[in-house]
């Protein structure tokens, strides 16, 4: 067990941590797929602004999904349960195209034969998925600043109110871009269970960046009129819960929810690489 753990004592382990995680940024920002996906995450918001003011087959102006531009980056209040398109189409989208994007990352270091090279030469499992996980984590919080670019300027030109409470909207935005640790840890930790299973990997990633699981439990315990507060506690409770009428303590609780995952999945992760086939 004790190689399973996260060692932060080595005295070489910044140097290591440095190391990869150079070679890691290096390849990020040297294929096209991350610039591709940044685009994505922009063109997105801004389709759905102007595809709700288009014309129907009978000549008449689509009914607006939104009446403030701020509620394309994120749902008024807390929705656990999807009441309509509207609340599920916010910032909370990158963190399943997000996933897709991790899934071809990493799924390229078992194709390329990259993980065979790294794992020869440099036996630290933990180091790998810490890097991963950190890079990941970086490509997704620069997809929900383009996100926010995307969404704000389609909004606009589509006619949305501005109006906002700014210092909740602030800390919606902070706290959704602090969840892209834990979301990328997730996607991480999922890549390295699938590694030989590229297809499987994207569709897990995309089946837990829906948040299906927590929608479905959201459900029964709104049936049931039980609290939902528990559901912060999990990746899409938390994102779900940094919307427009954010407070402080919301913020705390994305990055510390963030936090937990991410050195869980990480944990579980070099667990894994640890005593399994890794190739």
């Amino acid at each position: 067990m004790a190689n399973t753990e996260l060692r932060f004592d080595s005295p070489t382990f910044s140097r290591r941590i440095k190391g990869m995680l150079g070679v890691d940024f290096y390849r990020l920002f040297h294929t096209p797929m991350f610039y591709i996906f940044i685009a994505i995450a922009a063109i997105i918001p801004a389709m759905v602004s102007a595809m709700t003011m288009m014309p129907d087959q009978n000549g008449n102006t689509m009914e607006p999904l939104y009446s403030n531009v701020w509620q394309i980056i994120a749902a008024s209040k807390p929705l656990y349960v999807i009441e309509s398109i509207a609340d599920y189409a916010n910032m909370n989208m990158v963190f399943i195209f997000g996933g897709i994007m991790v899934s071809i990352f990493i799924g390229h270091d078992y194709k390329s034969g990259y993980v065979k090279q790294l794992f020869t030469t440099h036996a630290k499992k933990q180091d790998y998925m810490l890097s991963k996980t950190i890079v990941c984590a970086f490509a997704m919080a620069c997809m929900c600043v383009t996100y926010l670019i995307g969404g704000v300027l389609g909004g606009v030109l589509a006619g949305y109110s501005l109006e906002v409470n700014v210092g909740s909207l602030i800390l919606a935005i902070l706290g959704k871009m602090v969840m892209s640790l834990g979301w990328a840890s997730l996607y991480t930790f999922l890549n390295v269970i699938f590694r030989k299973y590229f297809g499987v990997s994207i569709a897990s990633s995309f089946f837990f960046g829906t948040g299906i699981l927590i929608i479905g439990v959201a459900a029964v315990v709104e049936n049931l009129a039980l609290p939902t507060w528990f559901l912060n506690g999990f990746l899409y409770g938390s994102s779900v819960n940094a919307c427009l009428v954010s407070n402080v303590g919301t913020f705390i609780t994305c990055m510390v929810v963030s936090l937990v995952w991410a050195v869980v999945y990480n944990l579980l992760g070099t667990r894994l690489l640890s005593t399994c086939d890794v190739y």
